[in-house]
């Protein structure tokens, strides 16, 4: 089984924390895609809280039609199952092509999240 976020991931995703903390209007780029490959649930996440590593920020669409940005738990994520019982992956293949706001922005447009 392939880990939710790598160990250099999550280095990034620490340090955008952190980053964020110091810096007003930050805005990374995605460092992970999260998806449900039974189900139409996708994060794409920025950063993770430095006092709380279960809680990560980014893009959320759990598939309803209402992407959102937001805080979530990444052990919540990890219990994810969808209607096959698969889990949530990481797309490995995801490379960022903007910052988190462009893509929040195309997918309020879209109602999904587009990559």
């Amino acid at each position: 089984m392939t880990k939710l976020i790598t160990d250099d991931q999550h280095m990034q995703l620490l340090a955008n924390g952190r980053q964020s903390l110091e810096q007003e209007n930050f805005d990374p780029a995605p460092v992970v895609k999260l998806f449900t490959p039974d189900a139409g649930a996708t994060w794409l996440l920025t950063e993770i809280d430095p006092d709380d590593h279960d809680h990560a920020f980014g893009l959320c669409d759990l598939g309803l039609g209402f992407p959102e940005l937001g805080w979530v738990s990444l052990a919540e994520i990890a219990a994810v199952r969808g209607g096959l019982g698969l889990p949530v992956e990481r797309d490995l293949h995801f490379a960022p092509q903007t910052r988190l706001s462009s893509y929040a922005r195309e997918a309020r447009l879209a109602g999904r999240i587009v990559v």
